[in-house]
């Protein structure tokens, strides 16, 4: 019997032939023959062809070390092969840059997928004087391709250049080049409760001439 119903004509793959393209908000569809891709470990919906994934782990020996040395880290894979390979991340929206000679630092949560092109780093975030708690993990990522970040919903590019901007930690998602940020601590009792915390509150604050995303 026929099946009835337009799902296969309203959700039929988009074509592209970008390295980086969305299949939709929430999936991210990768060209395989431009080159291999690091991807956020466990992100792989679905491949087309001959795809390879090799875990890496936090990636390199000073990488690893960095995790090991706080227990937390940003699990990332090496695929490689040729044909389409489509990732996502607990159905959260997702942003596609394309970096051409520049930098951006984004939050190991929100890490999805870059181009192998791309150099990469983790670095933690501190507090002066206090450590933040549960630690905030930031992934340096610099040089030329592409890039894709997860939010949930859609986010807003704040741009900072007007003056100090202050973003809570965790609904930081990346921000860019030219951005200067320090981690500001306030201890100011039950006055500071802004969104439920403890009496100490951590705020992200950024200045300089660039953009912060929030989410």
């Amino acid at each position: 019997m026929p099946i009835h119903g337009s799902l296969f004509q309203d959700f039929k793959e988009e074509q592209s032939s970008d390295q980086f393209s969305l299949q939709n908000k929430k999936l991210l569809k990768i060209q395989m023959g431009h080159g291999p891709v690091m991807a956020r470990t466990g992100s792989m919906v679905a491949y087309q062809g001959d795809v390879r994934f090799e875990n890496k782990g936090s990636g390199g020996v000073g990488k690893f070390l960095k995790q090991a040395a706080t227990g937390e880290g940003v699990k990332m894979m090496t695929c490689s092969g040729q044909g389409e390979l489509f990732v996502a991340n607990e159905a959260q929206d997702i942003q596609v840059i394309y970096l051409e000679n520049d930098m951006i630092s984004v939050n190991g949560n929100n890490i999805l997928a870059f181009s192998a092109s791309i150099d990469w780093d983790i670095h933690r975030i501190q507090a002066r004087g206090a450590a933040m708690t549960g630690g905030l993990y930031n992934v340096s990522l610099r040089g030329t391709g592409y890039v894709a970040v997860t939010t949930k919903g859609e986010p807003v590019a704040l741009d900072v250049s007007g003056g100090n901007t202050f973003v809570d930690p965790q609904a930081a998602v990346l921000w860019t080049a030219g951005t200067r940020m320090d981690v500001r601590v306030d201890t100011g009792g039950i006055g500071s409760l802004v969104r439920g915390g403890t009496g100490e509150t951590f705020q992200m604050a950024f200045s300089g001439n660039g953009h912060v995303v929030v989410q």
